[in-house]
This record gives structure tokens, C-alpha cells and sequence, in this order.
């Protein structure tokens, strides 16, 4: 607690406009020892905030749970006792840290992705997360059932409570609304396929009306470099001729002067 209390007085001088509101550890889940840490921490704040932060997340979702201290009471008569109760989190930033995190991310994410391909992307670990919730809200109910956890009604409520918000899939309203927009989803894919077909047969046609050309300017630049070879080997030719009647007329005048 020393350590903690001159970390304290540090920071209260750095940053005095902020205020501590709670603690935390990379768990990755709650300890038996954290009830005495939290009423520790008390004589900082009133009622600090748990924070448990998963340094290696193997769960889709935030890699954070967020948990205060309060009284459980037994409804078997039993005296109450101390534990934690979850609240819900979410991380945010400051204007300046969110314009750092963006540039960061910029080079991270994936530019060819469009905002369909995003979408469906999220929707999928949505629904991951979703199956992990249910696959231990199932584990619960079942040790539940078979006597290993006492009864809370309180979870139990909200049980009840999801299952009545579930839509009842045979209602012919719901059906036709599912439908709609199952098609709605299927025509902006075909429309996106058929634009991206376009787009490639398109430039498909320009690259090959460029190697075409290109051909061509080859061929009209091989026939001027035969057309010059030609007219070089022609004045060869006719230079060993002219040298001949030279002399020739050279062995006349001599010929004379004898």
C-alpha cells in the first residue's frame, strides 16, 4: 500500500484534474484474492471498478469485463457475503488518441475490402460471439439444474426475458419481412458481380487492343531497320563497281601514253 499511496501523490501531481475510479489485472478471470484488494483500494475511491483485461484474447469481443463489489444475499437465510458483480464496458479515446489509432489502422486494414464484404465480415463474428454467450449461459443452466450453482433468480429473469424478445419465425409477417430482405442482400450481390464482370471483360479488351498495337508498332519498326540494312548492302555493293571501272579507265590511259 506504501508503493500505491506514493504512486498516488505522483499522479494527483502530473494530472490533477483526473481521479481513480478503480483497478485492474490481466487475470484472465477473477481471483479469490481480489475482494481484499478491492476493499484496499477503497480508501482511494468509494467503489473502485475491477477491471479484468485478457493480455492473450481467445474470445471474440472486447478483451475486457468490467466488475463492482456487492452484497450477495442467499435466500436460504444464510448471511450475505462479498462479490462481484459485472457491469457492462466499452473502451473509448480521447479526439487526439482516436486521429493516432486511425492512422495506425490505416496501414492494418484491408483496402480491397468493400463495405459489403465488412459488413457480412461483422455480422460473422457477431454471430461467433453469440454462440460462445449461448454455449455458456447452456453450461450454466445445466450445473444450475444439476445442483452445482445455487439458484439466481436474477439471471434466470433475464433468461426469460431474451427468450420473449425472440420473433416467432412461422409468423407469415416474418417470413415475408426475412425474404424481402434476403433478396434485397442477393440483387445488390448479383449487381456487384455482374459490375465487377463488366469492369474486368472491359479492361480485358483494353489490354488486348494494347498488345495489338504494340505488335504492330514492332512489326513497322522491324521493316525500317530491313528497309536501312538494305540500302546499307546496296551502297557496298555498288562501291566495289565503282572502284573497278576506275581502274580500268586508269589501264586506258596508260595504255594511250604508251
Amino acid at each position: 500500500m506504501d508503493y500505491l499511496e506514493s504512486m498516488y501523490g505522483m499522479f494527483h501531481k502530473v494530472a490533477a484534474r483526473e481521479r481513480i475510479v478503480g483497478w485492474y489485472h490481466t487475470g484472465p478471470k477473477l481471483c479469490q484474492n481480489d475482494i481484499v484488494i478491492n476493499e484496499q483500494l477503497k480508501r482511494f475511491t468509494c467503489n473502485p471498478v475491477l477491471v479484468v483485461i485478457q493480455a492473450e484474447p481467445k474470445d471474440l469481443g472486447l478483451p475486457t469485463e468490467a466488475y463492482v463489489e456487492v452484497q450477495e444475499v442467499h435466500d436460504d437465510g444464510t448471511p450475505p457475503i462479498k462479490t462481484f458483480e459485472h457491469v457492462p464496458s466499452e473502451i473509448g479515446a480521447e479526439e487526439a488518441e482516436e486521429v493516432g489509432v486511425e492512422h495506425l489502422l490505416r496501414d492494418i486494414k484491408d483496402q480491397t475490402a468493400g463495405t459489403l464484404s465488412q459488413r457480412i465480415t461483422d455480422q460473422l463474428m457477431g454471430l461467433r460471439g453469440l454462440h460462445g454467450q449461448l454455449l455458456d449461459l447452456q453450461c450454466y443452466l445445466h450445473e444450475v439444474a444439476e445442483g452445482k450453482l445455487p439458484i439466481n433468480h436474477a439471471v434466470i429473469y433475464y433468461i426469460q426475458e431474451v427468450l420473449n424478445l425472440l420473433p416467432d419465425v412461422t409468423s407469415p409477417q416474418f417470413v415475408e419481412a426475412h425474404n424481402v430482405q434476403t433478396n434485397d442482400q442477393l440483387m445488390c450481390v448479383y449487381m456487384g458481380s455482374l459490375v465487377r464482370t463488366v469492369i474486368a471483360l472491359h479492361n480485358l479488351i483494353d489490354n488486348k487492343l494494347s498488345l495489338q498495337k504494340n505488335e504492330k508498332d514492332k512489326e513497322k519498326i522491324e521493316g525500317i531497320e530491313k528497309k536501312g540494312e538494305s540500302k546499307e548492302e546496296k551502297k557496298e555493293n555498288k562501291e566495289p563497281k565503282d572502284n573497278k571501272e576506275g581502274d580500268k579507265e586508269k589501264e586506258k590511259e596508260k595504255g594511250t601514253k604508251k
